[in-house]
Order: structure tokens, then C-alpha cells, then sequence
């Protein structure tokens, strides 16, 4: 794929020439079909004028135009985890069927009280470590990084997001966005070009990249001696505690 066969579309602040497309060739596994990545965007604000759920529209626009397929989550109706539902409840099993078709994530979240909202932290703890049908949810699966706040800029909930991603043993991408004020950021649903737009879409190309590159590779990126050594059952009771 060459710069000039990226759609740019519904990118109007990218300058055209300088995105990026995803070298197949030097990415890919050997045994990679080049599906379309598959990226699951999660925002943490059920507010009409959500700027993280505008953050994942922006950045999944920047997805697309790199050849990835994306899917948002809607957490409105979403229960709060142990609150007498179990995973037969609709929103739940949307949430982690979700889960399991993605190849990787895009976690995006206001600052509230200097940290993620709770929202974006039920939507994480509705999503098991242990074995759904025999595959973890998101072992070896990308996740990229971003928040929004209303005032100066901050990396709080970044940085607890990404002790949540290596916990849940997501391969974390190293750039991450964060945007502060982010009510003047925005001209309706659309960011305005800024340098807070041009990290957005840094990090979704870097996100497309990492994709690619690790999904044919999760197995063996992940794979631990210490569970090598352990029966079956003793990593289902332990994953399971």
C-alpha cells in the first residue's frame, strides 16, 4: 500500500503524504492472512458531549483510514460488576464478545478525581483473566492509552490504565494520549488540528503497527516458564482466584 492509496476522506487535519500506511511486509508474520486488524475502542463517560467517546470516534476514523476494523462500545446500561448480574446479562456478554474478537484496544477515559472514571473501571473488571472457551480475553492483545481532562493536562489515569493493561498481560503500546481542555479541543464531534489531534493519531498508527506485528507472534510473546511447569488445573484455580 502506498501514502497515496490511504483514504484521507474524514481526515481533513491530516496532512496528506504524511500518515503512515502499514508496511506489510516488514510487520506481518510469516502465517499472517492480513485481515484487517480488529480494534476495540472502550470510553469511560456516558455524558451527551463525552470528549472520550469523541477522542474514540477521532481516533478510530485514523484506524480505518489505516485498514483496521473498529468497534465501539456503548457502556450505557452496563451494570456494576458484582451488583447480582453475571455474564448471561446482554451488555455483558456484548462487552466481552467485544473482547474476544478484538485483536487489540483503545481505552479512553476522563479524569475525575484524579483518576479514571468508574465507568471505564467497570467495563475493565467485566472482562475476566481467566479462560472464556479456552482463550483469555486479552492476553497478548494491543492496547493503546488515552484520557481527557477539563483542566490542565495530566497522565493520572494513563498511567493507573497501564498498570491495569500489563495486570491483564496486554501488550501496551509506549505512546499515549492525553488532552487537556478538552472542551476547547473540539469543534462538534470533530478534534481540531492541534498538537494534542497530532498525538492522537501518532498513537493510532503506532497502535495499527503494534497490531500487526504481534497478533501472529501473541503466543510466543506471552508465553510463561512458570506456567509451562503447572498442571492444567493449577492454572485454572489459580487464573480463576
Amino acid at each position: 500500500m502506498s501514502d497515496q492509496e490511504i483514504d484521507l476522506s474524514d481526515l481533513p487535519n491530516v496532512v496528506a503524504g504524511a500518515l503512515t500506511p502499514l508496511d506489510w511486509d516488514a510487520l506481518a508474520s510469516p502465517d499472517d492472512d492480513r485481515h484487517p486488524p480488529r480494534i476495540l475502542l472502550l470510553y469511560g463517560s456516558l455524558r451527551d458531549e463525552s470528549y472520550s467517546r469523541k477522542v474514540c470516534e477521532e481516533g478510530a476514523r485514523v484506524l480505518r483510514a489505516l485498514g483496521c476494523e473498529t468497534k465501539l462500545f456503548a457502556p450505557s446500561g452496563l451494570p456494576l460488576p458484582d451488583d447480582g448480574v453475571d455474564a448471561d446479562h446482554p451488555k455483558v456478554a456484548e462487552l466481552r464478545e467485544l473482547a474476544l474478537w478484538s485483536e487489540g484496544m483503545v481505552w479512553s477515559t476522563p479524569e475525575r478525581h484524579g483518576a479514571m472514571t468508574g465507568i471505564m473501571k467497570a467495563q475493565i473488571d467485566w472482562i475476566p483473566l481467566s479462560a472464556m472457551g479456552g482463550i483469555r480475553p486479552t492476553q497478548g492483545k494491543t492496547l493503546a492509552l488515552c484520557q481527557v481532562s477539563g483542566g490542565s493536562q495530566s497522565f493520572n489515569s494513563v498511567n493507573q490504565m497501564r498498570i491495569l493493561g500489563r495486570w491483564m498481560r496486554m501488550l501496551t503500546i509506549p505512546n499515549q494520549s492525553s488532552v487537556a481542555m478538552a472542551w476547547k479541543e473540539f469543534d462538534g464531534d470533530r478534534m481540531k488540528p492541534s498538537s494534542y489531534y497530532n498525538r492522537l493519531v501518532d498513537v493510532m498508527e503506532e497502535l495499527a503497527r503494534f497490531t500487526v506485528m504481534t497478533r501472529g507472534r501473541a503466543d510466543s510473546l506471552v508465553d510463561r516458564y512458570s506456567e509451562r511447569v503447572e498442571t492444567l488445573e493449577d492454572v485454572h484455580k489459580r487464573v480463576s482466584s
